[in-house]
């Protein structure tokens, strides 16, 4: 029987869905090891929204079986843009059940970037982006299609969230006139250290992207979540820090250094937002830990063009 791990397990306080999810994802895992001829071989693994299981297929090769929480709307495209890049700078799909949100991936090791020197994990990173950033996908959502929506959300909280004014008008700004652009490519959304592992290519160690919200649009979007993770590591050096990561990312990747510097300002100002939103919807104060995340959200914002 699968059991759930206790840090997947709290995810039930999320509300009615994710409790219906985990009840259920016990017998979903077995339904699918079954179905699949999988064997479990030791190791459970999850993320925020997902649970995954080592396993062996029936001709003996490692693999990892992924079930997504089915109310994660942004991962719903995953298993097409896996299908798309067939292993090219990113785990491979060896198959799919979109109907359960499950995914039978490559294994890969446990090794991510977090080891690294932060400006050597970003020449890692910007180099998967020429081979991650495919002509854009029908099937796939837009950016501009989420960014529309967050942004809204942000200037009818203008007044009351804890971020200073001219940062929340730039960001608005700056994202109205970004999404107004066509969409050039795939894009995977959530790069970081995290979502990196060590894998092989051709009898080569590889460093290969896994768990991708895939959307349609601009290559300059990925660098967000680069520059602001390991935040404490910048210490009283936050400009230089968050000036090199980017700088980095921006070399590594060929992207357009403006373009980049923008959406570094819009993401950190909607992702400072969404941590008052969500403590304003609970109806309770912001914990010191969430006012420590919108300072340096604030902090990122203001580094990248003072």
């Amino acid at each position: 029987m699968i059991e759930i791990p206790p840090g997947l397990a709290v995810a039930a306080e999320r509300g009615e869905g994710w409790a219906r999810w985990l009840e259920a994802l016990p017998r979903l895992g077995n339904e699918l090891l079954a179905e699949w001829n999988l064997t479990p071989t030791g190791p459970l693994w999850h993320g925020y929204c997902s649970l995954v299981l080592a396993v062996i297929t029936e001709d003996d090769t490692p693999a990892a079986l992924k079930i997504t929480y089915d109310g994660d709307i942004e991962s719903r495209g995953e298993h097409l843009v896996l299908g798309r890049w067939q292993g090219r700078g990113a785990v491979r799909l060896l198959r799919a059940s979109p109907a359960h949100r499950a995914l039978l991936l490559e294994r890969l090791s446990q090794e991510t970037l977090k080891p690294l020197w932060d400006v050597a994990a970003c020449e890692v990173v910007g180099a998967l982006y020429e081979r991650l950033h495919v002509p854009p996908m029908p099937q796939l959502p837009t950016v501009a299609d989420y960014v529309t929506g967050w942004v809204a959300a942000l200037a009818q909280d203008r007044a009351e969230v804890p971020i200073p004014r001219r940062y929340v008008d730039q960001a608005i700004s700056l994202a109205r006139d970004l999404s107004a652009e066509p969409p050039t490519a795939v894009i995977h959304c959530d790069l970081h250290y995290d979502n990196v592992l060590r894998g092989e290519r051709y009898g080569e160690p590889a460093w290969l992207a896994i768990d991708p919200k895939p959307m349609n649009g601009w290559p300059a979007y990925e660098c967000e979540p680069m520059v602001r993770n390991r935040y404490d590591e910048y210490g009283d050096a936050v400009r230089w820090g968050v000036r090199n990561r980017l700088g980095a990312l921006i070399d590594a990747g060929g992207l357009d250094p403006d373009r980049a510097r923008d959406w570094v300002i819009v993401r950190s100002i909607i992702n400072a937002h969404w941590t008052f939103a969500d403590a304003l919807a609970a109806s309770r104060q912001l914990t010191s830990a969430e006012q420590a995340h919108i300072t340096g959200c604030i902090a990122v914002a203001k580094a990248v063009q003072d």
